[in-house]
């Protein structure tokens, strides 16, 4: 019989964990209770409200309290507690990245399940409606055969002292990388779930170009597809002001998302057919210039747990899927080993070659970080917290 109630557990309370905290306490979420809360550090006990705290997430995932949990911790313990949660029967979400490298996502994804077990990954921008309707587009047709994709986001606007807030972030060892796997993995995963993954990767990937970092904070890449499709991708954390433009190429036009903006020029004949049957050597194909109204970005984080709830108490199809958080991982993974090998990485990788390539990141590291407390306010979606 299925639950009227999910019982949540939240384990991480870093920057995301107190957002979806506050989701749940402020009932943005129907059907959902949070019950307990997770971090390793004690003084952040009182983001729970009173509810049951625990500093071991173990001792929360067997607590009794909770039917499912929603782990927010930094990336690489993303494993081995999801590993554990699964094992005890419980429903889990994952933040992104699933895991830090494939061979860390094939050990989550292989622990066995029973089949009423749902298993999540927090990949909250497929909520946004200009991509799922960029999605329909491409998959439906309208834009033809794809020729082109060209993606730029480099609106990821990062400064030091956003890197130095915390021992982990943008290492080799805490992190496990930088734009890549922290911010344009969200990206990365719409750019796979609209258009497929490549056979081909060659990118180039700039470490500290604008930071005291050891890992990528800029980078440049060229995407290939077995049909001849190509693709550039590129992220900054460094560059201001920043943009966020999608270009798609297509037989029967262009589609532009920018900002707040989709438009679709669009071809009234092909623009293969046109090459082959126009009398004109310098005239292109008639255009209709059509812009597409979409009124918001979708409920983003509160959507994904909103999904997750669904599926556990109705059967609502995940629209993240566990499953599904692999690819980006794959394609960061594999956009490090271009840079680093200064070569083109067929797809798929070898999973046990990027983790020795990351284990030798981490046992050559001399990199020396200095701590010091976030001042500042948060991002977009984030509330200030003194905690």
């Amino acid at each position: 019989m299925k639950p009227e109630v999910v019982r949540l557990g939240i384990i991480g309370l870093g920057n995301m964990g107190r957002h979806h905290v506050d989701t749940v306490l402020n009932d943005r979420v129907p059907g959902c209770e949070l019950t307990a809360v997770c971090d390793s550090n004690p003084v952040k006990q009182s983001v729970g409200k009173g509810l049951p705290f625990y500093t071991r997430s173990s001792d929360l995932i067997r607590s009794g309290k909770v039917d499912a949990v929603l782990i927010a911790t930094p990336h690489y313990s993303h494993t081995p507690i999801g590993i554990e949660a699964l094992e005890a029967g419980l429903h889990v979400l994952v933040e992104k990245p699933l895991s830090v490298h494939k061979a860390d996502c094939l050990r989550l994804l292989a622990t066995p399940r029973q089949k009423s077990q749902v298993f999540a990954v927090m990949l909250n921008q497929r909520t946004d409606p200009y991509y799922q309707t960029i999605r329909r587009m491409v998959q439906d047709g309208e834009l033809g055969r794809i020729h082109r994709i060209h993606w730029t986001i480099t609106d990821w606007f990062r400064s030091q002292a956003y890197y130095d807030s915390s021992s982990w972030r943008a290492t080799w060892e805490g992190e496990g990388g930088g734009v890549l796997l922290n911010q344009s993995v969200h990206n990365l995963d719409l750019f796979q779930w609209i258009f497929g993954m490549p056979h081909k990767v060659h990118a180039v990937c700039s470490l500290a170009r604008y930071h005291y970092i050891e890992v990528e904070d800029e980078v440049s890449a060229i995407f290939q597809y077995y049909d001849g499709t190509t693709a550039t991708f590129i992220t900054s954390t460094g560059e201001a002001p920043g943009v966020n433009r999608l270009e798609v190429i297509g037989d029967m036009g262009r589609l532009v998302k920018e900002g707040n903006r989709l438009s679709f020029h669009r071809n009234q004949v092909s623009s293969s057919d046109y090459i082959r049957s126009t009398p004109e050597g310098y005239l292109t194909p008639p255009v209709e210039i059509r812009n597409i109204d979409i009124p918001d970005h979708g409920e983003q984080h509160t959507g994904i747990i909103k999904n997750f709830v669904g599926a556990i108490l109705r059967d609502d199809k995940l629209l993240s899927p566990a499953n599904d958080g692999i690819h980006a991982v794959e394609l960061i993974n594999a956009m490090i080993l271009s840079s680093m090998h200064q070569s083109i990485v067929e797809l798929p990788i070898q999973a046990a070659v990027y983790e020795k390539t990351l284990q030798n990141l981490i046992f050559n590291s001399h990199f020396h970080k200095t701590v010091s407390p976030y001042q500042g306010g948060f991002g977009n979606y984030l509330q200030k917290s003194s905690t």
